[in-house]
């Protein structure tokens, strides 16, 4: 076990080692639609990269129902592992629609040893995530 300034050291050494191996500005919360953000997620379970719809309810359906609209082609052209959740619960429990993408394998920040596999799996992934948004963002956008 990590104590916790060992865990956040072990974190804060990740993103920096992935800043420097894949130095590139990602979109993530500047994407001009607000309460529409990509999130890249690592954590002692898992590793994913989401879109995440945070906005009020009506504007997070109006939203939804046009990625919903665009699903067999973010699935056929980009993502075909993409998932699709239209109620999701972050750990504060704080409702929010999602579609991300799980790397599918056993991974952990505090293991050193996943940290090229995840690093190139966010690169990856982010890359065809945000090439997906550039293409439709004007009809996300409506």
């Amino acid at each position: 076990m990590f104590s916790k300034e060992e865990s956040r050291k072990l974190r804060e050494t990740f993103w920096i080692s992935f800043g420097k191996s894949f130095p590139r500005k990602w979109l993530l919360y500047n994407t001009k639609i607000k309460g529409f953000s990509f999130k890249f997620h690592f954590d002692t379970k898992e590793a994913l990269v989401a879109l995440d719809v945070e906005s009020d309810l009506e504007n997070r359906i109006n939203y939804w129902e046009k990625l919903l609209a665009l699903k067999s082609i973010l699935k056929s052209e980009y993502l075909p592992t993409a998932l699709f959740e239209e109620i999701y619960y972050l750990e504060n429990g704080k409702e929010i629609s999602r579609i991300y993408v799980p790397l599918d394998a056993k991974v952990s920040i505090h293991n050193k040893n996943s940290w090229q596999q995840v690093m190139v799996f966010f690169n990856e992934t982010m890359g065809l995530f945000e090439a997906f948004f550039e293409e439709y963002k004007d009809v996300i956008k409506g």
